[in-house]
């Protein structure tokens, strides 16, 4: 795509010009804020600034933010631009006003002056200079006593400019140890994704209104993830189906017309039960199939593995050699490549050219070539053959986008799918080779719908029923299917992560919902450049220590889990608390933590205990949370409503604005970008080695956010102050619209533009297919067959979760619950905004969801303080008497700590569910914890076998929590408007 150069005024004009959305307007600020003149006190200074919320998940829900003498009134959806969230503002949204003014906020730098482990930390104000000089000082000193890697760098959700854990912290010092919400949080679809087709190809553009709305262990309809709140309802009522897959009743799901309540943690055995009905019915798209997937590629049995260099285009350096049993013409002769991947054509004739390889009157060899993404003898031509999507039910005004038509094979081939072949290699002797489809299709027999339903206790013929609408096209006219899978966070949390991540990646691709309209299509691309599209400040320019020999070998955790040394983006979280614990395989003293905490990976316990075993940690955040108060040093924040930041959908929504600072920040608190580069600064690490090659001014060694906003910004011919003005006249913009090449297109495989086009032909041309080793979408995975020699995850495969049933017959004798956890709640995103009185009224305390049949048996009623025990641990949450889960299932809330407990820990320990958890079983590939789908023991809280003799959990002091809307300690959390304006 061509380097734009737009001023403020042009890019408003073109955006409106090509029709971005109908509702969006072109009126200016001063309208808007002039817009309810009969409400408000005529002597106020008042405005409305537009924005995108950051209360929860990682959408783009517009906002307007009522701004009156200065502060923020109130909090609305944008009616008139935000197309995407359809107007939506949330109740985390609108409570956002009480936590930028909330009166247990952070305003200053504080240092602990009691020792660690003490239920006070002693906290003392200092000022900013002295927290920076601590942090260099300490940071130089763990580098080289320990070295680099003694330090890790936690970070949480995506507030966008909370984000440096991944990148700019790391680069700092030198350590590959970051520990993320990634992990455990959509970490492991993006993961899967990479490895299989291409990055985060697991959002699903739900935006597009999908003809079959297919909802997999995610609630966006209270949560703001893939799609907001509004917007998934409307999906959900216009689809012309709607399937909801959940082990419970949620309340849109009420509304399905097939409801798949499987057993918690079958996920995979249930999505190879729809790919079984696939195969075997043939509703697969066969084209797509054999010409953009490796099924058609030939397993050789028994033959030496070999290959090239594998390559992952978002790793720090290069893997190890590539050792796969895919045939490829260095295997049949010598001096052949090792990136020729033969295929047996079905279409009966000679090969002349190729006198070495194997022919019969039904077919022989030819190949696909990875280093230029051509057939053989395929012209090197740039695809240029599109229609116009012909989408129903998407929202007036947006515009369709075009379609790449499917290109054929030239010269024609019919690559077999199906069958066995003779084949003599290099070294003379003979073997037997597959196509990968038909091993995959083997395997597949296991998952039959009848055996799938023993696992998964869905019956037979709704699953049949399921696969057969969902990949049967409504309207075959259209050339493509009925929709992807929106898909959550619950596949990834019963050790079967990328596995089940790749079975979903492969029903999208072989049913012609991959990079379609309404499918799963990855993170939009809009007008900024970068890597850093969506979060434009979490990586620097500065890599002196990034990219050595044996750096991607020190990552913790790839000991156990080999393949974290191919992905290079996290540290295993458990690992990381066992290296502090017991310094093996080498001693980590050091961390910092950004809006993150230590309760949303392994077992709680144990990292409360590594933390606070540390010799120096810090955290940034908004808050003292339980993570905070295993720190030596606290750093104050911005809320979101007082920062500047540029906004690209992180997901498949498709728009492109910003966060706009609405009100000013107070007191003491600061940027996190800023903080960033203030560290760098204070240890005298320049934050780009070239700062004119990183996109910044000469001369420009510590940036400031805005001009890091300007660098991002840069492409459209902008400063980010007149992105900040465009965006406030035009509001959010359809980067269908603006982004025609790229995110206007759909099958971007087609024409080399998925992901970024940085791969180029021979002739120069964009080069088409995905950016995995193959080219192709990777039901046989080359990286996987390196890293794990026995061959058991060259294939999207499951396996049953250690702690349950199916692996464990008799474990109901001890632990007769099954336990699932980690539904969203309304009122809040993960551990965040129990301290916000609008939204702990409206849910005061953690509830376990219990079948009423469970309960008379437990002698439970509704609202019984129960206890919930694992060999790990023991919770205490409310129960919830509700007929909407199974008789023998429970369903426990996450990450419940308590701010109104007044100790260093918050109570972490009397309710969050992941002091339950075994921190040794995890998923073997990507190391995501074991977080759901085991059993458990429930038995009522009583006087007698609680502590303090009150059912209640209570503080170490005996303070019981806050459990009831009317505690008048809720009022103390009230906004105080006053504190701002302290230095």
């Amino acid at each position: 795509m061509a380097k734009l150069n737009l001023s403020r005024r042009s890019f408003v004009g073109l955006a409106a010009a090509v029709g971005a959305a109908a509702s969006v307007t072109t009126m200016p600020m001063t309208a808007l804020a002039d817009a309810d003149d009969s409400k408000k006190d005529s002597s106020a200074e008042v405005k409305v600034v537009r924005s995108c919320c950051r209360a929860c998940g990682k959408n783009e829900c517009g906002v307007l933010i009522t701004v009156e003498n200065g502060r923020a009134v109130k909090v609305e959806g944008d009616a008139e631009t935000g197309f995407n969230s359809m107007g939506n503002c949330c109740t985390k949204s609108q409570s956002s006003m009480q936590a930028a003014y909330h009166p247990d906020r952070l305003y200053h730098p504080m240092k602990r002056t009691n020792p660690k482990g003490s239920s006070d930390p002693g906290w003392q104000r200092i000022t900013w200079d002295e927290a920076y000089k601590t942090i260099a000082d300490k940071f130089w000193e763990l580098k080289n006593k320990y070295g680099g890697e003694s330090m890790f760098f936690m970070g949480g959700t995506s507030r966008i400019w909370t984000q440096h854990a991944y990148a700019a912290w790391l680069q700092l010092v030198g350590s590959p140890n970051a520990v993320t919400a990634w992990q455990i949080c959509k970490g492991p679809r993006h993961f899967a994704t990479q490895l299989q087709s291409e990055f985060a190809y697991s959002w699903m553009a739900t935006s597009d209104r999908p003809r079959v709305f297919v909802q997999w262990g995610t609630a966006t309809e209270i949560s703001n993830y893939d799609e907001s709140c509004r917007s998934t309802v409307d999906i959900a009522n216009k689809a012309d189906h709607y399937i909801s897959v959940d082990p419970r009743r949620s309340g849109l799901n009420h509304e399905a017309d097939t409801w798949a309540h499987l057993r918690p943690g079958t996920d995979g055995a249930l999505a190879l039960s729809w790919a079984n009905v696939i195969v075997n019915k043939k509703l697969y798209k066969d084209l797509f199939v054999k010409r953009w997937t490796d099924a058609p590629f030939l397993v050789v049995e028994g033959m030496e593995p070999s290959g090239g260099q594998l390559q992952n285009t978002i790793a720090w350096r290069e893997l190890k050699p590539m050792r796969t049993t895919l045939l490829k013409e260095c295997d049949l002769k010598e001096g052949g490549s090792p990136y020729r991947y033969m295929v047996w054509d079905e279409l009966a004739g000679t090969d002349e050219a190729h006198p070495l390889h194997t022919n019969d009157a039904s077919g022989h060899l030819t190949y696909f070539d990875a280093e230029t993404g051509l057939w053989e003898n395929e012209p090197d031509e740039v695809w240029d053959q599109f229609y116009e999507s012909p989408q129903p039910n998407i929202l007036e005004g947006l515009v369709q986008g075009r379609i790449a038509k499917e290109s054929p094979f030239n010269p024609e081939i019919d690559p077999a799918l199906y069958g066995e072949y003779d084949v003599v290699l290099a070294d003379g002797k003979s073997y037997k080779m597959r196509p990968v489809w038909d091993k995959w299709a083997e395997y597949l027999e296991n998952f039959t719908p009848e055996k799938a339903a023993e696992i998964t206790g869905i019956a037979a013929e709704d699953i049949d029923a399921m696969a057969t609408l969902w990949a049967t096209p409504i309207d075959p006219t259209t050339g493509y299917g009925n929709g992807g899978i929106q898909y959550g966070l619950a596949p990834e949390h019963a050790c079967n992560s990328i596995q089940n991540n790749r079975i979903f990646d492969t029903l999208v691709g072989i049913t012609g919902n991959w990079d379609t309209p309404a499918g799963n299509r990855g993170p939009t691309v809009g007008l900024f450049s970068g890597a850093e599209d969506a979060q434009p400040t979490i990586v620097t320019g500065h890599f002196a220590e990034i990219g050595t020999t044996d750096f991607h070998d020190k990552i913790l955790g790839c000991q156990k889990i080999p393949f974290l040394s191919w992905w290079q983006q996290w540290a295993d979280a458990n690992a990381v608390h066992d290296a502090i614990l017991t310094g093996d395989p080498y001693p980590v003293r050091g961390g910092l933590c950004e809006a993150s905490g230590f309760m949303n990976q392994g077992n709680s316990t144990k990292y409360w205990e590594a933390l606070n075993a540390l010799d120096f940690f810090v955290v940034q955040d908004l808050w003292k949370t339980p993570t905070a108060g295993a720190a030596d040093i606290l750093l104050p924040v911005y809320h979101w409503m007082e920062v500047d930041c540029p906004r690209i959908s992180q997901g498949s929504t498709g728009v492109q604005g910003a966060t706009c600072r609405a009100i000013e920040p107070p007191a003491d608190t600061k940027y996190d970008v800023d903080i960033v580069t203030e560290v760098y600064k204070a240890m005298n690490v320049p934050y780009a080695d070239d700062p004119v090659s990183f996109g910044l001014p000469e001369g420009c060694t510590w940036p400031t956010s805005e001009q890091l906003f300007d660098k991002c910004v840069a492409p459209m011919g902008m400063t980010w102050r007149e992105y900040v003005e465009a965006f406030q006249e035009h509001g959010w913009w359809d980067c269908r619209a603006i982004a025609p090449e790229t995110w206007g297109t759909y099958r971007r495989y087609e024409t080399g533009m998925c992901s970024k086009p940085y791969l180029v032909t021979p002739a120069g041309n964009p080069m088409k297919g995905m950016s995995t080793d193959t080219r192709k979408m990777e039901i046989w995975s080359p990286a996987l067959e390196t890293y794990y020699p026995d061959g058991k995850f060259n294939m999207p495969t499951w396996d049953p979760a250690p702690q349950t049933e199916l692996a464990d017959p008799n474990i109901r004798e001890e632990w007769p619950f099954f336990m699932t956890t980690g539904r969203r709640i309304p009122v809040y995103f993960h551990s965040e905004h129990r301290q916000l009185p609008w939204c702990r009224e409206l849910w005061p305390a953690p509830r376990m969801e219990i079948n009423p049949e469970d309960a008379v048996k437990l002698g439970i009623r509704q609202g019984d303080w129960v206890w919930i025990e694992s060999p790990n641990g023991k919770i205490r949450q409310v129960a919830d008497l509700y007929w909407g889960i199974e008789p023998g299932t429970i369903n426990c809330e996450h990450q419940w700590w308590f701010p109104e407990l007044d100790q260093a820990d918050k109570g972490f320990g009397l309710s969050t569910v992941n002091c339950l958890v075994n921190g040794d079983a995890q998923d073997p590939i990507c190391g995501s914890s074991y977080l759901r789908a085991y059993h458990v023991k429930v038995y009522k809280a009583t006087p007698d076998n609680s502590p303090f003799g009150n059912p209640v959990p209570c503080g170490e002091d005996g303070t019981p929590i806050i459990c009831d809307s009317s505690d008048p300690r809720l009022k103390e959390w009230l906004p105080n408007y006053e504190i701002r304006e302290e230095a």
